[in-house]
């Protein structure tokens, strides 16, 4: 297989660049050993450029030797590849220095050449090679999927990109049966939190199902458990076992008996609700469905009692539903239609005559153009912004903010998706048919159209087709009611987040941090309110009413401050093993993360929901710094321990706390090391 040293014909901007990168390692080659430190610079930001070009990998791998050669590795920790360790790529690639995410990328191409017996290196080995690639996919399987983190966002900005470019042209030319199992555990992770985008998870399953039909690759014992997620897109029942196609199935469709059809419909129902994805076949037999029995439609979603009543109750609603947003296009909308009947959120009088408006909306030039722009044009952007609207209906906490900076806009379309659907369609239909939004702030009209820039510097593209259309209002709407608390002493999210949420969020507001010096402020009184206002044990054992937004300190796995993050609480309660546990929704796209000193976020396992994430409550705790709650009612303060309290500042003082402790509360601290749980 040839690596691709040049770049595709109509690629111009990658021809370019690849012109100026021969040129600057030419000149990197022939300079005296001296003078090269002056001359690499150039060629490693060329190179960087190049490999955020589709194709650029590609080109980069074909000129390893060469660069190799002209002295990129000379001086530095990878001149020596035969002493790599693959665990500490991951450093090196989430780095905030470009240089040395460029150079540790240029060494796993050159390495990539060696496996594939272009370059043959004099300190490594083919087999050498290929063993340590293997490793390193494995390691960093988390390039090959999703969005970059929180973390990555804040150190690395675009750059970000860069790592997953590598990845992805390392799996396709290594293969990806080498990291087939750790791949399969991954997929099921992610699934388990039911993300609204499963884009990225589908394409994985379709590696998984071309290794599996690849005659030449032996996947050994490796790939257990990889035939349920193939079958869940492929071919989940007995009529289209082996991906016929959607004409051939169609035909088939229209000669099957009842109990043929009732076979079907369970099948499509059971591995839809297994996975959380939508095989293309589905939709099919739906729309085949309208013109034959509303129990058979109730099958093949696989709706319980409650869904069932929902369908008969709207009958109308829902086969229009099918047939303006359900294609082979679209399927997730089957899954998001199946949870939205499961909600009952149509029994809610506003709901249905929404959804009536959703229908029949009239979008934008600017909405239509977006739509085809991010999803293709293979369905109307109508259907396409309906598919959106069903699957955050029915997974309002599957919402991911993308690649970008707008956590507060997608927490905002989450809650409103979990707790007032039919504001959440206004704001569609205002966004998709207008192009404006307008909210109020302090009784002040705020328009999205007339409000200057957002949080994020450009607009955001990797998005389901809701966030797409209304996450670039909402966007300027947040940062406007920003700016109009300039000069307000404390934070403004004190004023915004009641305003842009809505009056379910609480009027009554801490924060554990003097937005003046960065400093600790009143930890202990900040805790000791915390626990009054949401542990069941402190305040009367009240549960949550509203999801309520709040603000986290991230931290990375080494327990490092990253940078302030918008969260919603969900709920608080006991877990199976009767831990307390704090139940939150992060916009994070997988919420899944280590926060160091122990602190693990889970999603599974201990009493989540889908799209849940949960700590012990004194975890979550030590990361949280703001809180909204309702200043009439209030637990009692006095009643947490200072033993408990203690524990939590121990982890704050060990993280993102720990060079924000002011000097007075050092000193009284000199000499007490705080205990760990």
């Amino acid at each position: 297989m040839n690596p691709g040293g040049d770049a595709p014909a109509d690629n111009s901007k990658l021809l370019g660049l690849l012109q100026k990168l021969d040129e600057a390692i030419t000149l990197l080659g022939e300079a005296r050993e001296f003078a090269k430190p002056g001359k690499l610079p150039r060629v490693l930001d060329t190179a960087r450029r190049v490999m955020l070009q589709p194709g650029g990998c590609a080109a980069m791998e074909a000129r390893a030797q060469t660069l190799e050669k002209a002295g990129v590795f000379v001086g530095s920790d990878w001149e020596t590849p035969q002493y790599l360790v693959p665990t500490l790529t991951t450093y090196a690639l989430k780095s905030a220095d470009p240089n040395t995410v460029v150079i540790e990328a240029l060494s796993e191409l050159r390495l990539l050449a060696v496996a594939k017996g272009n370059y043959l290196h004099p300190q490594v080995s083919e087999e050498q090679a290929h063993h340590y690639l293997t490793q390193t996919m494995a390691i960093n399987l988390w390039l090959l999927f999703g969005a970059p983190t929180e973390a990555e966002r804040e150190t690395q900005g675009r750059l970000a990109q860069l790592p997953r470019n590598l990845f992805q042209h390392l799996a396709e030319r290594i293969g990806y049966e080498h990291v087939i199992d750790q791949l399969i555990e991954e997929i099921w992770r992610i699934l388990q939190q039911r993300p609204i985008q499963v884009e990225s998870v589908k394409q994985m399953i379709t590696q998984i199902a071309i290794c599996q039909a690849n005659p030449e690759i032996d996947l050994g014992a490796s790939g257990q458990g990889a035939d349920r997620l193939v079958s869940s897109l492929f071919g989940p029942t007995r009529a289209c076992r082996e991906d016929p196609g959607i004409e051939v199935y169609r035909e088939r469709l229209s000669s099957m008996d009842s109990t043929a059809l009732q076979g079907e419909a369970t099948g499509f129902a059971r591995a839809m609700h297994d996975t959380g994805l939508v095989s293309a076949y589905h939709p099919v037999l739906l729309r085949y469905l309208l013109d034959h029995s509303d129990h058979l439609l109730a099958e093949a979603m696989g709706l319980s009692s409650t869904g069932r009543d929902c369908l008969l109750c709207y009958r109308e609603l829902v086969h229009a539903l099918i047939r303006g947003g359900v294609y082979p296009a679209t399927p997730q909308a089957v899954y998001g239609l199946a949870l939205m009947l499961e909600r009952g959120i149509l029994y809610q009088p506003p709901v249905a005559p929404a959804m009536w408006r959703q229908l029949g909306l009239t979008l934008s030039e600017w909405s239509q153009a977006r739509l085809n722009l991010a999803f293709g044009e293979d369905t109307s952007p109508r259907a396409r912004l309906l598919e959106g609207v069903l699957c955050m209906l029915g997974l309002p906490l599957g919402v991911g903010q993308g690649n970008n900076p707008t956590c507060q806009s997608a927490r905002a379309l989450s809650m409103w998706a979990y707790n007032d659907p039919d504001y959440l369609l206004q704001m569609v239909a205002w966004a998709a048919r207008d192009d404006d939004i307008i909210m109020h702030f302090e009784g002040m009209p705020l328009s999205s159209m007339a409000s200057l820039s957002g949080v994020a510097q450009s607009l955001p593209m990797d998005l389901d087709p809701v966030s797409l259309i209304v996450v670039p209002h909402l966007d300027r709407i947040y940062a406007e009611m920003g700016r109009r608390c300039i000069g307000r002493e404390g934070d403004p999210h004190r004023w915004v987040n009641p305003e842009f949420h809505g009056w379910w969020s609480g009027r009554g507001f801490r924060i554990n941090v003097d937005v003046g010096t960065g400093q600790l402020h009143e930890l202990d009184d900040f805790l000791r309110h915390f626990y009054a206002s949401y542990h069941p044990y402190y305040n009367g054992n009240q549960p949550l009413i509203h999801p309520q937004p709040a603000g986290i300190a991230i931290t990375d796995s080494a327990a490092r401050f990253i940078g302030w993050h918008a969260i919603t609480v969900l709920r608080a309660s006991l877990d199976p093993t009767d831990t307390m546990r704090v139940y939150f929704f992060n916009p994070n796209n997988d919420s899944g993360q280590d926060w160091g000193d122990g602190i693990k976020v889970s999603t599974a396992g201990h009493g989540e929901r889908f799209g849940e994430s949960s700590l012990p409550f004194e975890q979550f705790a030590s990361r949280l710094y703001i809180f909204h709650y309702d200043p009439l009612e209030r637990g009692e303060l006095a009643q947490v321990s200072q033993e408990e309290l203690d524990r939590v500042t121990g982890y704050i003082h060990r993280s993102w706390g720990a060079d924000r402790v002011p000097p007075t509360d050092l000193q009284a601290n000199a000499g007490q090391a705080p205990d760990r749980e």
